[in-house]
């Protein structure tokens, strides 16, 4: 490719130069020309004034004191009467020339001027340049051949062609540079424009000088990051649309999945009663509690949900306020220590730093809790303890609960927080969960800019941790960027 390039730009320079060339050749031959003419008309006009000076009477001059003459001034002589008669000529017979009173450089010089043009010659048949100068009684004049003229000019023609030729040597080597220069940066340009076009994006050429190559560099390469940007930004939309595709069509699917199996029950058992066992006393209430129970799992289902779907569209409101992190821990472990009691569950505080606060929905930190002090109980054995606590960390607060439970696989830890996802998913439904709680606790903790983590061994227990700000000013900081994604 930069072959090619640098080819048509050295034949393009090429041809420029033959061009100037012959432009000069045509510009310095008609200067030369008319400036030899000009001196060749000064130097006969002269030497026929000198001629002049040598004839005292016009009539008494010979035929061969004319070639004589001619042959000093290196020319034809002629000379002419006033009234137009040839009166001698060096080169021809005086007597059978014609009448030259019509002659213009003679008219000029019957008038006291001198007279010149250029004409072939009726007599000879050759051209010439005729200079005419006044004398008495007639006019003296002297005839040049203009073959002479010519080759005068084409000697310096030569010369002025040779001269500009080598002139032209060192341009056509410069310009051979400057070809291979532009070349280069031109097959540059052309091979950074395919990669663009290949899809390329991250393709960058070289930024060097300030030359107007090196600014479309720049030019090019901002467009090329602007084209690298778009192109990734509309890729992380579409990986972002056909991730949300994805959830949403898991989400009917466990949602359709989760109310089934309870409405199924229901419709089952409703059925059974109204088919006669309404009236059987050993088995209406039993399957009276069954209904009341699918009734209930279809309730929670419903305002987790509920509460799941406000969260993520922003339709929850929160009242951030700071509250005391001990007291909201205090209040959590009493509202489960009626559950835990009757489970034979040990509930322990490991109280935050006196007078240490957090900036938050004091409701929704309630719920995160309580949702996680309900896994804890669920999957821990009687004999079990379940500590709740808090410490300062990275300039917020980290709340957690342990529990010493049964545990939670290692494969099974990134999963943990999506919706509807269970580890053990017969006992999460014997214990009549509906898989959606981790998923709100981390989108309450997302809303308050913070972050929640696991750390579980299995057989040994697990642990919840979770951030909350300390301050208004990190939950706006944490608000305007945050790190927050549905799943």
């Amino acid at each position: 490719m930069t072959g090619k390039i640098f080819l048509k730009l050295i034949v393009g320079v090429f041809c420029l130069l033959l061009l100037a060339l012959i432009t000069v050749d045509y510009s310095a031959s008609r200067v030369a020309y008319h400036t030899y003419i000009q001196n060749l008309v000064q130097q006969l006009a002269d030497e026929g004034r000198i001629v002049a000076l040598s004839l005292p009477d016009p009539s008494t001059f010979s035929p061969e004191q004319a070639r004589r003459l001619a042959a000093a001034a290196g020319g034809r002589l002629t000379v002419v009467r006033s009234d137009g008669k040839v009166l001698v000529d060096s080169e021809a017979d005086a007597a059978r020339m014609e009448n030259h009173s019509n002659r213009p450089e003679l008219i000029r010089a019957f008038r006291g001027e001198v007279g010149w043009i250029e004409r072939q010659s009726p007599t000879i048949g050759i051209k010439f340049l005729y200079v005419a100068v006044p004398i008495q009684g007639g006019a003296i004049r002297l005839a040049m051949p203009i073959s002479e003229v010519d080759q005068q000019v084409n000697r310096a023609r030569g010369k002025i062609l040779a001269s500009t030729a080598l002139a032209f040597l060192p341009a056509i080597l410069i310009a051979a540079l400057f070809s291979r220069w532009i070349s280069a940066r031109v097959a540059a340009i052309m091979s950074h424009a395919g990669e663009l076009a290949r899809g390329n994006f991250r393709a960058r050429l070289p930024q060097t000088g300030s030359s107007e190559f090196a600014q479309l560099a720049v030019t090019l390469n901002e467009t090329a990051g602007n084209f690298q940007k778009t192109v990734e930004q509309l890729q992380r939309e579409h990986a972002e649309l056909e991730r949300v595709e994805r959830i949403r069509k898991d989400f009917v699917i466990n949602v359709s999945h989760e109310l089934r199996t309870p409405l199924a029950s229901i419709q089952g058992y409703t059925e059974t009663l109204i088919d006669g066992a309404l009236n059987d006393p050993l088995h209406n209430m039993r399957f009276l509690g069954i209904i009341r129970h699918n009734a209930e799992r279809l309730a929670r289902i419903t305002e987790d949900l509920l509460t799941l779907s406000r969260i993520e569209q922003k339709r929850r409101t929160f009242e951030f306020e700071p509250h005391l992190v001990n007291g909201l821990l205090h209040d959590a472990l009493e509202l489960i220590a009626p559950v835990a009691e009757k489970r034979d569950i040990h509930l322990e505080l490991e109280p935050a730093p006196p007078d240490s606060e957090a900036w938050c929905d004091s409701e929704a930190v309630s719920q995160i809790l309580s949702n996680l002090l309900d896994n804890a109980i669920k999957y821990t054995p009687p004999g079990g303890r379940i500590t709740v606590g808090a410490s300062p960390r990275d300039g917020s607060m980290e709340l957690f609960v342990r529990d010493t439970g049964i545990g939670i696989p290692p494969e099974e830890l990134p999963r943990l927080f999506e919706r509807f996802y269970r580890v053990d998913k017969a006992r999460s439904r014997e214990l009549g969960g509906t898989g959606l709680g981790l998923s709100i606790v981390k989108h309450l903790v997302a809303a308050h800019g913070g972050a929640t983590r696991v750390e579980s061994r299995l057989n040994q227990g697990s642990t919840f941790f979770f951030t909350l700000p300390v301050d208004e000013s990190a939950l706006r900081q944490d608000q305007l960027n945050p790190e927050f994604t549905a799943s």
